[in-house]
């Protein structure tokens, strides 16, 4: 879950919702100086459902310690601390689950899926907010994750619909960059980041280098985008959100039933370029 604080409650996006936004973004990259994902079918399949294992946990949302929807939020922004307010078991669950999901549909969108899985908890996580006795249980999933990124590997390298070049390891590393930076422009939209931000990573232009993307807030859920990567400016997006009202609350059951009645809405972001 996502969450967005306002003046009587929350407005709330489910993971899926999140990453079907990602691959919205996905969709339409690419312009005369970015390059456009390819092989496209699989790169958005892996973009727009890298979240799929939270599909039925998101259905009945958690609380913190503290009584708030637990779920991604504005200040967590720029790091991973959010295990304070998770099970490790449930989360590495439920993460594992969406590259399983995927693996058995198609390979190359399962590979970077656990690239992706791989660096948030690598690279991004902070491992001092998990419990000492946890890590053990973390460091045994990363290592699985990396023997089935080799099995992937091995089945995309067979896959005869993939060029030699789009099978590489060069090609593999950009997509999983894209899927990081259009995860990271999602997110931002769905706790209307006040910014300023730079997507995750470089990503590849039609000259053969990479740029950084800076991204600079405009107004609720309007972006400007510097330099621009999609195809068209402006453009609008849409994804759906729930309000709940109430800050926060007792127990988990009142927020799920709150959730479960609250009808969903359709938000939108609208990137420009400068």
């Amino acid at each position: 879950m996502l969450r967005l604080e306002t003046k009587t409650g929350w407005w709330l996006v489910t993971h899926p919702d999140h990453a079907r936004l990602a691959g919205a973004f996905a969709e339409r990259w690419g312009n005369d100086r970015f390059l456009p994902p390819e092989p496209r079918v699989s790169i958005l399949k892996g973009i727009s459902r890298h979240d799929d294992g939270w599909l039925e946990r998101d259905t009945r949302p958690k609380i913190t310690r503290q009584g708030l929807p637990s779920a991604f939020s504005v200040e967590l922004v720029g790091k991973y601390s959010a295990f304070e307010e998770i099970d490790l078991v449930d989360y590495l669950a439920v993460r594992d689950r969406a590259v399983r999901m995927m693996a058995s549909e198609d390979a190359y969108a399962a590979l970077l899926i656990s690239m992706h899985t791989y660096n948030l908890l690598t690279e991004h996580a902070d491992r001092l907010t998990i419990a000492a006795g946890d890590l053990p249980l973390l460091d045994d999933f990363l290592e699985k994750q990396r023997a089935f990124q080799q099995t992937l590997r091995e089945q995309i390298s067979s896959d005869k619909r993939f060029s030699a070049k789009r099978r590489s390891e060069a090609a593999i590393l950009d997509h999983f960059r894209l899927l990081q930076a259009t995860d990271n422009l999602s997110l931002l939209t769905c706790v209307n980041f006040p910014g300023p931000a730079t997507l995750l990573h470089p990503l590849p232009l039609r000259d053969g280098g990479y740029t950084e993307v800076r991204v600079y807030a405009r107004g609720s859920r309007h972006f400007l985008l510097e330099p621009f990567p999609f195809s068209d400016a402006p453009m609008t997006f849409e994804f759906p959100a729930r309000h709940v009202e109430g800050k926060s609350f007792s127990i988990a059951q009142e927020l799920q039933e709150r959730f479960a009645t609250a009808s969903p809405e359709i938000l939108s972001v609208t990137v420009s370029a400068s």
